[in-house]
């Protein structure tokens, strides 16, 4: 069996690499959808045919159980891929909401596409873990994820200082990065904010995936690297 994990483009490596980090031994297979990226500004019925498309592709592969590793596809389409494909266990990656609240951190600035910012699970994410005492800034992030994938750091600065014009004196102690491309961005955000942590949901993912290969009994630990496979889309 293999692991299929993809991404409307790089942003899913920082997932990958996490869930390799914590499962070494398993035959992985990336599929990097850069000719459809950004994912954000789709319709519902153009990205579950995207993604079904790339989910007929991982199945034939040997893929029975793939990772979302894109914030917009998981919260826009992974119920109606589960419906489609019963015989496949899909794991999806959504911002790290709650364990920026379990933490305890005052004020949350939550920057994701605007598709993710829009969807209706975003809006779950904040109602059913914010506290009386915390603040949640959700932030559309238009172009920035577009603009790390084509390498565009101009575009990533413009983008990043406004951010820091709008929340700079809102006291922001916790950053949640809610789009896998974000991450390669990490220290070009904390130089905007050197007091505000940082956390992204990867380790999150990368621990699902072992529960999820324990409850499929497929789960073994080997020091034995498995094998690293990569599909990338152009435009």
């Amino acid at each position: 069996m293999n692991i299929g994990v993809f991404d409307s483009g790089i942003g899913g490596l920082t997932v990958l690499e996490e869930v390799v980090r914590l499962l070494p031994g398993y035959d992985y297979i990336f599929y990097g959808d850069s000719a459809n990226n950004p994912y954000g500004e789709k319709t519902d019925e153009q990205l579950l045919e995207i993604t079904s498309n790339i989910v007929e592709y991982l199945k034939e592969r040997d893929c029975r159980l793939i990772v979302i590793a894109c914030n917009t596809a998981t919260t826009r389409c992974r119920h109606a891929l589960m419906r489609k494909y019963p015989d496949i266990t899909f794991i999806g990656t959504v911002p790290a909401v709650k364990l920026a609240c379990d933490s305890n951190y005052s004020n949350i600035l939550v920057l994701a596409t605007p598709g993710t910012i829009a969807s209706e699970r975003m809006s779950q994410l904040v109602n059913d873990n914010i506290r009386p005492n915390q603040k949640i800034y959700p932030l559309a992030c238009y172009g920035l994820a577009d603009a790390i994938e084509n390498h565009v750091p101009e575009a990533v600065d413009i983008i990043l200082d406004s951010i820091k014009e709008q929340y700079g004196d809102k006291n922001i102690d916790c950053i949640v990065l809610g789009c896998t491309h974000y991450p390669f961005i990490k220290e070009d955000i904390q130089k905007r904010f050197p007091d505000a942590d940082i956390i992204d949901g990867s380790n999150g993912v990368a621990r699902e995936t072992r529960r999820q290969l324990q409850l499929m009994n497929e789960y073994h630990e080997s020091d034995k690297p498995g094998t690293l496979e990569f599909h990338f889309t152009k435009k």
